[in-house]
């Protein structure tokens, strides 16, 4: 990597300057700014209208769910109102509401409400964006710019609540990379009591502590987490049992959504697959996330090389996304940090992000469809490309991380000599635990350094 440097000073020192914090702060901001714009049409009242919105390409959840969910008329969350999101967008609602409440026009009242829900979530991603810098390590800080300017999280960013997990999981990650594994646990237990996504981060960081012998961290971070998550959620149990469990309940209730392929198959009417029993699609969704988990563990104890902990990540939110009946247009925000940190290449990345800004316009096309007919919006044909072409994207990318898995020497973070910048306690640990397939597999195959590997090799006890 140094040697890289001195041939190219010139390009070593604009990496430099464009991964500073002040750099980094300014782009986020500037996409947030660009996000708010992107809604000015809604706010300056489209989002009373049913088709404005979607033809205006502006609409979010944020603004009607503050009269919805019964937040104008003075309801508390989950006491007052049954709320279908974790109890931390909860919190952050009740918030935002208490700011506007002096506000007596109803509908002045919901348009401050989504301002100060903006600045909120502006500060979240400028959050997360300087935490992946920080996972990225010293060198790559500037990758974080491709969080801060994304198209899809700057198309996204004020539709739903969903930057505030993207900061938590972001810094959680960041925390781990410092070693701090008790902290790590916490965020992380706080992202999952704001979106349940990051719950799935937990079983590939099981698979790398248990290959690298770290075990006893694992569990100080998972056990971080859960307190994290029961401190801010057993005090909504036991008050109000039935409003905090509205989302789990929801979530299972929920049919095949737009954006997910389970809606394709169900439009298209695939045999089995567009089956529109609630309970078959539940176990067909939740069966074909589980075989990918399973590819997804034997890929990780069996990789030449222990993979990096934002590839496994990536991965199996990936899976989890492409099989979900559920895949709103913002959950490109969950995915950006990510991507960024396992597979920090331009053009596989900006292929995902033109998909995911076609999709996002898509569906507010098809929308118009749905309420004008045929002559208006988007057609479902057209719909449905968009739709597929970001499953295909999202696709592609991950199986760009897979094959950087295999072949560690293709790794573009690890081209200059690191292993793992966001590895943490991992960065660096010899294999203690891996699956061979093949008898005659040299232990440590593909991994010099680390004499711990070789057949279903236990490990001989945490450091």
């Amino acid at each position: 990597m140094r040697a890289v440097a001195d041939a190219h000073p010139a390009r070593s020192r604009v990496a430099v300057l464009a991964g500073t914090t002040s750099v980094l702060v300014t782009a986020s901001v500037l996409g947030a700014l660009l996000g708010f714009l992107e809604k000015v049409p809604c706010r300056a009242g489209a989002w009373n209208s049913a088709v404005g919105q979607f033809r205006d390409n502006c609409y979010t959840d944020i603004y009607p769910l503050y009269f919805a969910e019964k937040l104008a008329s003075g309801k508390v969350p989950y006491l007052g109102h049954h709320l279908e999101y974790p109890v931390l967008i909860g919190a952050v609602m009740q918030a935002a509401a208490w700011v506007v409440r002096p506000i007596a026009d109803p509908y002045t009242r919901g348009r401050e409400f989504f301002d100060v829900t903006v600045i909120f979530l502006a500060a979240c991603a400028v959050a997360g964006v300087l935490a992946t810098a920080y996972a990225a390590g010293r060198r790559r800080r500037w990758q974080a710019l491709m969080v801060a300017l994304a198209p899809g999280l700057i198309l996204s960013a004020f539709i739903n609540w969903d930057l505030l997990a993207m900061a938590l999981t972001a810094l959680g990650v960041a925390a781990w990379a410092a070693r701090r594994c008790a902290l790590a646990g916490a965020l992380l237990g706080l992202a999952v009591a704001t979106k349940f996504y990051p719950l799935l981060f937990f079983g590939p960081l099981l698979l790398l502590c248990l290959r690298a012998g770290r075990m006893r961290q694992f569990w100080v971070t998972t056990g971080s987490a859960a307190a994290a998550w029961l401190a801010v959620n057993l005090p909504v149990m036991v008050v109000a049992p039935s409003g905090w469990a509205t989302f789990y309940v929801f979530s299972r209730s929920r049919p095949a959504d737009w954006g997910s392929v389970w809606y394709f198959f169900e439009y298209v009417h695939v045999p089995v697959l567009g089956a529109t029993s609630l309970p078959v699609l539940n176990l067909m969704s939740a069966a074909c996330f589980a075989v990918a988990c399973l590819l997804i563990a034997v890929l990780a104890l069996t990789a030449p090389r222990r993979p990096r902990l934002p590839q496994l990540f990536f991965l199996v939110l990936a899976a989890f996304l492409m099989t979900n009946k559920v895949w709103s247009p913002q959950y490109v925000i969950w995915l950006v940090p990510l991507a960024v940190l396992a597979r920090p290449r331009l053009w596989p990345y900006a292929l995902w992000q033109l998909a995911s800004a076609a999709y996002f316009f898509g569906i507010w096309g098809y929308f118009v469809f749905l309420y004008q007919g045929a002559g208006h919006g988007l057609s479902p044909g057209w719909y449905f490309a968009t739709l597929i072409a970001r499953l295909a994207a999202v696709a592609l990318l991950a199986g760009y991380v897979v094959r950087d898995i295999l072949r560690p020497g293709g790794d573009v973070v690890r081209d200059g000599g690191e292993d793992d910048p966001a590895g943490g306690v991992l960065a660096g640990a010899p294999d203690r635990f891996t699956l061979r397939f093949r008898r005659n597999a040299a232990p440590g195959a593909g991994h010099p350094a680390l004499p711990f590997g070789g057949p279903l090799s236990p490990p001989p006890g945490d450091p």
